[in-house]
């Protein structure tokens, strides 16, 4: 059974930085495709970006490009989301997810999130990021 897990969560000030991990076992992270996606309280859980299962194709929601950043190493069974220029809008529980690939665009309707044919079917137990001053 995947297990996923996120780190790198917390306090950043707006305007600042911070990492997310999202760690897989039995590592086997290599075969998959991750997204990292968002929730704010209140709000719909939206796709922030998809990283291909060899690295070499990534998506991104309009909302965060220019800003965050997604990278894996397989060797080590990471993923991680570098996020720059925080707002305080950006103040969520951050998840990681698997699927079999990325597509063009990472969505979520009704609970379910996509990435454009594939389906995110295992999911990490998130991280809290709040911006703040």
């Amino acid at each position: 059974q995947l297990q996923l897990v996120e780190s790198g969560g917390g306090l950043v000030q707006p305007g600042g930085s911070l990492r997310l991990s999202c760690t897989a076992s039995p590592f086997i992270l290599a075969n998959y495709a991750i997204g990292w996606f968002r929730q704010a309280p209140g709000k719909e859980r939206e796709g922030v970006s998809c990283i291909s299962s060899s690295g070499h194709s990534t998506n991104y929601a309009d909302s965060v490009k220019g800003r965050f950043s997604i990278s894996r190493d397989n060797a080590k069974s990471t993923v991680n989301l570098q996020m720059n220029s925080l707002k305080p809008d950006n103040t969520a529980v951050y998840y990681c997810a698997e699927a079999d690939n990325c597509g063009q665009r990472t969505r979520c309707e009704g609970g379910v999130c996509y990435d454009g044919r594939n389906r995110y079917d295992y999911w990490g137990q998130g991280t809290q990021i709040t911006v703040y001053l």
